[in-house]
C-alpha cells in the first residue's frame, strides 16, 4: 500500500491492505479490530472511542505501510 494512512480511512480496509496493522489496532484499540463496526468506522473514531493517541496510531500504521 503506497498511500499514506489517514485518520478518515476505514479500520477494516486498512487491516485488509496493510500486513501487521491488526497488531497495531489490537495494541491501541483493544477489541476494536474484531468489532463489526470496524468495517464502517474510521481510525479517528476508533481512537476517540478507545482513548488512544491518534497521532501515534497513524505513525505506527504508516511505518508498517511504508515497509511494504
Amino acid at each position: 500500500m503506497a498511500e499514506t494512512i489517514t485518520e478518515d480511512m476505514i479500520i477494516g480496509e486498512v487491516m485488509a491492505k496493510v500486513p501487521g496493522s491488526v497488531e497495531v489496532f489490537r495494541k491501541h484499540f483493544r477489541g476494536c479490530f474484531a468489532c463489526p463496526g470496524s468495517s464502517v468506522e474510521d481510525i479517528s473514531f476508533g481512537a476517540l472511542m478507545h482513548n488512544a493517541d491518534l497521532k501515534l496510531v497513524l505513525k505506527e500504521l504508516n511505518d508498517l505501510a511504508s515497509k511494504k
